[in-house]
């Protein structure tokens, strides 16, 4: 049987605001609210709130058999509490169908898997803590920002203990073999992969409304037949995308949700069945192992990660941040923590992207991203280290830091043994009067 795996990410940025030279060492807020609540009140409205009413329904009225996977990143999931409350119950609604899965990625979806492999866990670890704060669960299945994916990071993946991986269906990697089957790590076999279907999934997220397409208008029973007429030993088909396609990259006027809705019906007819990612995992095994020494994601033609560190500006920007890494992870300040997360998520340096016009980025063009990210991490760093000064070198600063835990520790310690010294001490007295 032909299985349909469909997947959806969540993701928006913490914006930064014009954040000039002169407000470096003066203004320690970086964020644009305005902007930040006005673009996530549209979405909920246009994308989250309409098409989980249509995921519900699809879910009842195919009694349980159509199935979806979502990651929301950490960064979305605290926007959903700020602004869009109502968007966050409807996950849990959908959450309680039993037909839903959520994926674990980097908390501010980050390119830490690209740079700073300690960040990287870090992340891992506070997004599986978020999700189950947020839904009870703990997943199992991991996909990276952007669905990057290398040899390197998969080891990375599989020794936090996820059993599987969601990534990219690249023809660079998997030359002649097909995207429709489980493949595996080469460096661990026993972390799954699942692969990206370019074709089916970009007929949906780019090409659903596109009048010049040769195949428009798209219908519900021609998708199915197209993937129930796929050679037959070719048995899953991985189709990502971001969540906006419905009702935002493809408006409701499309009938994007009506296409939507009429899925579970032609694909019942066709002996075609969903599935979560994880019951994928637990039903088939490997066919191969695919090698990926340098690192892919899902995005433009090249498949790899230049949209985000291409150029010099790119580059720059990355390793200025990655400079710190270490002093901030040695930080306890929450609010030098929580701007560092914000100021991880891959859009920053997505603005900074020269290879093309970026319709998504609140800037002018990618020299004054690049300038105004720059001015806020001067401010952010001369914050760090006004806690812990550059000229202590980090080895030295650990031992320091490491010294004085166990210093506190060894006095809470004695003061409990004092304290329980004078409790027994008091009633030795009592019983002596």
């Amino acid at each position: 049987m032909k299985t349909i795996c469909f997947y959806f990410q969540i993701h928006q940025p913490f914006r930064l605001r014009r954040y000039r030279f002169f407000d470096i060492g003066n203004s320690h807020y970086y964020y644009d609210d305005f902007q930040n609540e006005e673009i996530f009140r549209r979405i909920a409205e246009k994308c989250y709130l309409p098409a989980n009413r249509t995921i519900k329904e699809m879910i009842r009225a195919s009694e349980g058999r159509f199935k979806v996977a979502f990651s929301i990143s950490g960064t979305a999931a605290e926007q959903m509490e700020i602004y869009s409350p109502e968007a966050l119950d409807s996950f849990r609604e959908l959450a309680q169908t039993g037909c839903v899965e959520f994926l674990t990625e980097t908390y501010a979806h980050s390119l830490a898997s690209l740079g700073d492999a300690d960040e990287f866990r870090e992340e891992v670890r506070k997004h599986v803590d978020k999700m189950h704060s947020l839904f009870g669960i703990r997943p199992k299945v991991f996909r990276n920002t952007e669905l990057i994916y290398s040899d390197d990071i998969s080891e990375l993946v599989w020794k936090m203990g996820f059993k599987g991986m969601l990534t990219e269906g690249a023809k660079h990697v998997l030359g002649w073999k097909s995207a429709n089957y489980v493949y595996a790590s080469v460096v661990h076999p026993q972390l799954k992969l699942l692969l990206k279907n370019n074709r089916f999934s970009e007929d949906l997220a780019l090409r659903f409304s596109n009048y010049s397409w040769n195949e428009y208008p798209l219908t519900a029973d021609k998708y199915i037949s197209w993937i129930a007429s796929t050679p037959e030993p070719e048995h899953v088909f991985s189709l990502f995308m971001n969540y906006e396609v419905l009702g935002s990259m493809q408006g409701a006027e499309t009938g994007i949700f009506d296409f939507f809705r009429a899925l579970p019906q032609f694909a019942a007819k066709s002996n075609v069945a969903f599935a979560l990612p994880s019951e994928i995992f637990d039903a088939h095994k490997p066919v191969d192992t695919v090698s990926v020494p340098y690192p892919m994601s899902w995005v433009d033609e090249e498949k790899d990660c230049s949209s985000w560190l291409g150029n010099i500006l790119q580059q720059e920007a990355f390793r200025k941040i990655n400079e710190i890494s270490e002093r901030v992870r040695l930080c306890e300040d929450r609010r030098i923590r929580q701007d560092w997360l914000y100021l991880q998520s891959s859009d920053h340096f997505y603005y900074m992207n020269t290879k093309h016009f970026n319709m998504f980025s609140p800037y002018d063009n990618p020299y004054d991203a690049f300038n105004n990210y720059m001015n806020v991490l001067s401010d952010f760093i001369l914050r760090v280290e006004a806690q812990y000064p550059s000229s202590v070198d980090n080895e030295e600063l650990n031992s320091l830091l490491t010294m004085i835990k166990n210093q506190s520790e060894e006095i809470e310690m004695l003061q409990k043994e004092l304290a329980m010294f004078e409790k027994q001490n008091g009633k030795t007295k009592k019983r002596g009067e």
